[in-house]
């Protein structure tokens, strides 16, 4: 990552998070009496800085632009609005409009939504990508259909590392040892439980301090959000793994969105469209910049997987795949394995 990236970065984050306003906006200076405009509230439980922070205000500076103010949205991170675990039944219950929980959230209600939870599924974004943009993705966004939330698109935010308070050097260092997973999603507790390790399902908001005092011992999650909450701070150990991809499904209530006007919704669509395609390239950018600012931290110790290590380790988690195989995952597998096959 050389110096005049990080310098665009910086100055792409410094901008977006002057203009947002997160929690004291400033008053609206477009012509829109009170009666015309559209408020949207976007809430989501990460750091203004993380590619899905950032794309957030993004997408709502666009959309108050392109709307000549007559659309506002509303970006609540860090939730501040709605917690981890809270978000879902807001949306339901249209008390918030958009949310971009991570794709495993979905998976509760939704099981084949934990596709993207199967570890080692993907070597790169780029497949990553296919997947999102074939006809595997576009089965999961149909799954949603004729329920009270819309998926209206896909984000990133990258792959996962391991943290820890003990060392995880080799497979066996992970028997017994307390992971944090996400509320949600039954494949990513039967991969740990195929490393022996013991799973405590926590909201996202309350991991850092179940770190900091013992409650668990270790945690799974982009350089960007271990860097952003500080995880790192007291997780002084750091597996880079890529066993896992994280992602966000962009959802929005569906009675709000079909109550919005035609001209409203083909705005919001187009601006979201490309806000994905500049979050992807943030995303890697993000994850690279802030993996380098955690390494020299001087805080963790940091250990990789070679390429034998991770075909051992791919080999130990396949009852991870016989187990979404049997929720009827099985023909959603084979069609995101084409969706790999074809670049």
């Amino acid at each position: 990552m050389n110096t005049l990236r990080k310098i665009c970065l910086g100055i792409i984050t410094v901008f977006l998070l002057l203009s947002s306003g997160c929690s004291e906006r400033a008053e609206d200076l477009e012509q829109v009496s009170k009666d015309e405009k559209i408020v949207i509230k976007f809430s989501h439980v990460v750091a203004e800085t993380t590619p899905k922070g950032l794309a957030a205000q993004r997408f709502a500076n666009m959309v108050k632009e392109r709307t000549g103010g007559r659309v506002e949205i509303q970006v609540y991170p860090n939730s501040t609005l709605y917690k981890d675990g809270e978000e879902m039944v807001a949306l339901d219950r249209n008390q918030v409009q958009i949310i971009a929980p991570a794709t495993a959230k979905l998976g509760e209600v939704f099981p084949l939504w934990q596709l993207f939870d199967l570890p080692f599924l993907f070597k790169n974004e780029s497949e990553v990508h296919r997947v999102m943009d074939g006809k595997a993705g576009k089965m999961l966004i149909d799954l949603l259909e004729g329920n009270s939330i819309k998926a209206l698109t896909i984000w990133d935010n990258g792959f996962k590392q391991f943290t820890a308070t003990v060392p995880l050097k080799k497979i066996d260092d992970f028997r017994g040892v307390k992971f944090r997973v996400m509320p949600g999603s039954k494949l990513l507790e039967e991969q740990f439980r195929q490393l022996k390790a013991i799973t405590v399902p926590l909201a996202f908001n309350q991991v850092y301090n179940a770190l900091k005092e013992g409650q668990v011992q270790a945690s799974e999650n982009t350089p960007s959000n271990i860097y952003s909450e500080k995880f790192y701070k007291v997780q002084p150990y750091l597996v880079l793994s890529n066993h896992g991809y994280l992602g966000y499904a962009v959802l929005v209530n569906t009675d709000f969105w079909e109550g919005l006007p035609e001209d409203i919704r083909l705005i919001l669509q187009e601006s979201l469209a490309e806000v994905t395609q500049w979050q992807r390239e943030i995303a890697v950018e993000q994850n690279a910049l802030d993996l380098e600012a955690i390494k020299s931290s001087g805080q963790v110790v940091v250990w990789e997987l070679t390429e034998a290590e991770k075909v051992l380790w791919e080999e130990i988690m396949q009852p991870v795949y016989r187990q979404f195989e049997f929720i009827g995952g099985t023909s959603l597998l084979e069609e995101a394995r084409r969706d790999l096959e074809n670049p």
